[in-house]
């Protein structure tokens, strides 16, 4: 097979990076050539974090965020209100919101939602283990921090109904968060006011 580079170590360097996601063999090969340029110990440094992030990065026990340690600092944290619990899609969702400075709860990861045409069943999200949190009565309210998808209002309205015999308040953001949107591409100023302004969940 015909390699379309003179360096079998550019090549593979390309081909491992154009693996990530949104980056194609262009942009791959435009970061080789960077890393290519720095300093050795730059592109040291870059290997060892990689390496360190892959190795000691776990999930969280209570609500699977990532953490150096068994639990992470926002659900160990006394500081945070632990009877409101914000349920998220991602991780970044929980990043996004942070962000905002406006939520001091606590969260819950689902590492997806709902969707039938992807093939992505209950039981394959950290569902269970919400339940498990609300059933245990230290939780008042559970904000459905998902965005305004299909598959998010699924996901929502599936909660809602595991959850209303546990959990005396079930609140959702409150419209801020366009139709269709997710919750990664919505500005911190709106998610802000979302949250700051949700409302009950409507069935």
């Amino acid at each position: 097979m015909h390699s379309e580079f003179t360096s079998p170590l550019l090549e593979n360097a390309v081909s491992r990076l154009s693996t990530l996601p949104g980056i194609g063999r262009k942009t791959a090969l435009r970061l080789a050539l960077h890393i290519l340029r720095r300093d050795l110990s730059d592109a040291t440094a870059l290997g060892e974090a990689i390496i360190n992030l892959r190795n000691n990065i776990r999930y969280c026990n209570v609500c699977h965020n990532i953490s150096e340690e068994a639990i992470c600092p926002i659900c160990s944290s006394p500081s945070r209100d632990k009877s409101i619990v914000c349920v998220v899609e991602t991780i970044q969702n929980v990043v996004s919101i942070e962000n905002t400075g406006q939520f001091k709860g606590l969260y819950h990861v689902l590492g997806g939602v709902i969707s039938p045409v992807e093939g992505i069943s209950p039981d394959m999200l950290e569902i269970d283990s919400l339940i498990k949190r609300a059933q245990e009565g230290e939780i008042k309210e559970i904000i459905l921090g998902l965005g305004a998808t299909v598959d998010c209002e699924t996901t929502s309205y599936y909660l809602y109904r595991r959850l209303v015999p546990f959990v005396l308040k079930i609140t959702q953001l409150a419209r801020g968060v366009s139709v269709g949107n997710e919750i990664e591409y919505t500005d911190e100023a709106t998610l802000g006011r979302s949250l700051a302004d949700r409302i009950p969940f409507m069935v």
